[in-house]
């Protein structure tokens, strides 16, 4: 049986404003519209699609053993006009840093990732969302 997943929200009395407590015991606030004191509920659906993407490519470029000093990945992405304004398109764009990183080893991990083990960006992906990829390789010197 898959494992339950369960978070728990709490409105704070004020505005479109929430507590959020997440099952691993992780707190944090979240807001409508997003303010510097809490991200809206979008923004940390789509932050989390990159998220499970980047746990992905980091662990499977670590499993071929390259080195790898620095990952992150940034996305741009767009919601329909009109109510209920869903995610349309993303652009995940990578960055990964290292020591002679090759280029086929960064795509097949991002293509792992978006088609087979990433469940956040696989479900939006199945809701709609088209995703592209870029991706940037920053040579590192040795250490």
């Amino acid at each position: 049986m898959p494992a339950e997943k369960t978070a728990k929200v709490e409105w704070k009395g004020v505005d479109r404003s929430f507590h959020a407590t997440l099952g691993s015991g992780y707190e944090f606030s979240m807001n409508g519209p997003a303010t510097p004191e809490g991200g809206s509920p979008v923004e940390f659906l789509i932050a989390g699609a990159i998220g499970c993407s980047a746990m992905d490519v980091i662990h499977i470029l670590q499993r071929r053993r390259l080195n790898v000093t620095g990952l992150s990945v940034e996305v741009k992405a767009v919601q329909a006009e009109e109510a209920p304004n869903v995610f349309t398109d993303a652009t995940f764009i990578y960055t990964v840093s290292g020591e002679d990183i090759p280029p086929a080893d960064v795509e097949r991990a991002i293509d792992l990732s978006l088609t087979k083990y990433c469940s956040a960006s696989i479900m939006l992906k199945r809701a709609g969302m088209n995703v592209a990829t870029e991706y940037h390789i920053v040579e590192t010197a040795p250490a």
